[in-house]
């Protein structure tokens, strides 16, 4: 069921583009690694720059996309290789954060 899971994760995440190129992030290799553990689906992230302007709203984006899966109930993104990472993770999976961000 995890790997069902997991697909499923990685097709809703798919539908997130880079604003830049209009192509999937998945596709583009910014996701580097899905894992589901029980009900939590965790995501890496990393951008193809480390001072990428749009990785906070892609890593939104890939958060809300991974919720909306039958099954997910709670998400961590960890974005590496940004010169921001730690902040945008603290900021990405506070638990209170809204299923968007408008930039």
């Amino acid at each position: 069921m995890s790997e069902d899971l997991t697909n499923k994760v990685r097709e809703a995440v798919s539908k997130v583009n880079d604003p830049h190129m209009g192509v999937s992030i998945v596709e583009m290799g910014i996701v580097q690694n899905i894992d589901i553990d029980g009900s939590t689906a965790k995501i890496t992230i990393k951008p193809t720059n480390p001072g990428c302007m749009s990785v906070a709203r892609m890593a939104a984006d890939a958060k809300a996309q991974a919720l909306s899966v039958d099954g997910i109930d709670d998400t961590e993104i960890i974005v590496e290789g940004h010169a921001m990472a730690d902040s945008i993770n603290e900021m990405i999976n506070k638990k209170k954060i809204a299923n968007f961000f408008i930039f």
